[in-house]
């Protein structure tokens, strides 16, 4: 079972328009409540100026006023569960696109209405990751994925296949040039997070897809043969094979591994930017190579977005602010200037990527990706399938392990 690819923007752009809005206590257009209204906005502190800035214009325009509230990042869908079901949530939030179901199935959020030319300049796989049964519930604003950071002194091409670069780093270790193939974290209990892309490539799945493109939750795959097949593609390069994936290597220490210079090529994320730029070394970034003859590589993709919240008393203003403001070309560059997220808005990803050639090339580290489902049940899969691919990196029986993690995720799911 096979990702399937995005609907055509217009399509999800007519779902988007005849979505409708169930938020109690809309704010009268142009009437005394509009006037006296106080539009509550939920941020992450890196964000919250920017938006704030953003919202003044906005505030002004509609004659109200705008708190904006800075909370952790992950407190924010918590808090919002909590502070929805007592009563005060605030009318829109930043949030990750794979709480949807989570929030929907809460009934915390409420769909949104995006005009087609709003759309139409949104990456089209933001939008199908921000749409739950048919009907979109945030507009994306940005996203992030793994990609293969390479030291380009020792590197200096890009690998087309995993293979390739096994090979190129197998010679440096052993010229002692390097102590490590291949950064990529594992750890104890595994990260399906990172794995996704090597799991994917050798014709893993997790979840399948309906006709529509929507999660099943129904088809959950990690015990099928399938799965059992990748991982046992997987094992080939684990502690029992080539040794090129360890347990050792974990999200502490694959960083410093190739900082250092003992690693020549690393999976890293767009938070590794700032340090490796700090650290010295000459790198490149490029796609994650998958094996050879088999599927791309398919790192997950994170968006995130701005959400409405469900019985908002603002709602029509909720939904103007995030359909046509946060859209905004201006407003998306003033979020990169403060916080440095790859925008999913076209003309602005196309500006940012002109000044920093990093952005573009994470990008194209992308375009093989997939969205990370979104639907409740994702939650339940990361401890059992962590723990078992790295029981399987660290040599056990690849069958077993697999079905036992099928089985632990099908019981939490109610399967």
């Amino acid at each position: 079972m096979r990702f399937r690819s995005a609907p055509a923007v217009t399509a999800i752009a007519a779902i988007a328009l005849t979505a409708t809005a169930c938020g109690g206590g809309g704010a009268d257009e142009g009437g005394e409540t509009a006037a006296e209204s106080t539009l509550v906005i939920w941020s992450d502190p890196e964000r919250a100026d920017a938006i704030k800035a953003a919202a003044a214009e906005f505030a002004e325009a509609n004659g109200i006023k705008v708190d904006v509230q800075g909370l952790a990042f992950g407190d924010i869908q918590g808090d919002l569960l909590n502070a929805h079901q007592a009563g005060n949530a605030p009318d829109v939030f930043i949030g990750a696109h794979d709480w949807t179901g989570n929030l929907v199935r809460n009934g915390a959020v409420q769909p949104v209405e995006l005009p087609q030319d709003r759309a139409a300049g949104l990456s089209e796989t933001s939008l199908q990751a921000l749409d739950y049964d048919g009907q979109l519930f945030g507009v994306p604003y940005s996203q992030e994925n793994i990609f293969l950071m390479r030291n380009a002194d020792l590197a200096p091409e890009a690998p087309e296949t995993f293979e390739e670069m096994v090979e190129v780093g197998t010679e440096l270790k052993e010229s002692g040039e390097t102590s490590e193939v291949l950064s990529m974290a594992v750890g104890q209990e595994g990260d399906p997070y990172r794995m996704n892309a090597l799991f994917t490539s050798a014709g893993g799945y997790l979840f399948g897809q309906d006709e529509e493109g929507n999660w099943d939750p129904a088809d959950l795959g990690v015990g099928s043969d399938e799965s059992i097949a990748a991982m046992e593609k997987v094992a080939e390069y684990g502690e029992d094979g080539e040794g090129v994936l360890r347990r050792s290597i974990t999200t502490d220490n694959d960083a410093s591994l190739f900082y250092e210079g003992e690693a020549p090529f690393f999976v890293a994320g767009p938070w590794n930017i700032a340090d490796a730029d700090e650290s010295g070394v000459d790198y490149e970034i490029s796609p994650i190579p998958g094996f050879e003859g088999e599927e791309p590589a398919s790192p997950y993709i994170g968006y995130q977005a701005f959400f409405v919240t469900e019985g908002s008393a603002n709602s029509a203003l909720a939904q103007e602010f995030v359909t046509n403001y946060v859209t905004d070309t201006d407003f998306v560059l003033d979020l990169y200037e403060a916080d440095p997220r790859m925008p999913v808005q076209t003309e602005a990803l196309d500006e940012v990527s002109a000044d920093d050639p990093n952005i573009a090339a994470i990008a194209e580290a992308g375009a093989e990706g997939m969205p990370m489902p979104s639907i409740p049940e994702m939650g339940e899969t990361w401890e059992p399938l962590g723990v078992a691919q790295a029981a399987i990196i660290g040599g056990a029986d690849v069958r077993e392990a697999m079905e036992s993690a099928h089985d632990t995720i099908a019981e939490q799911i109610g399967q």
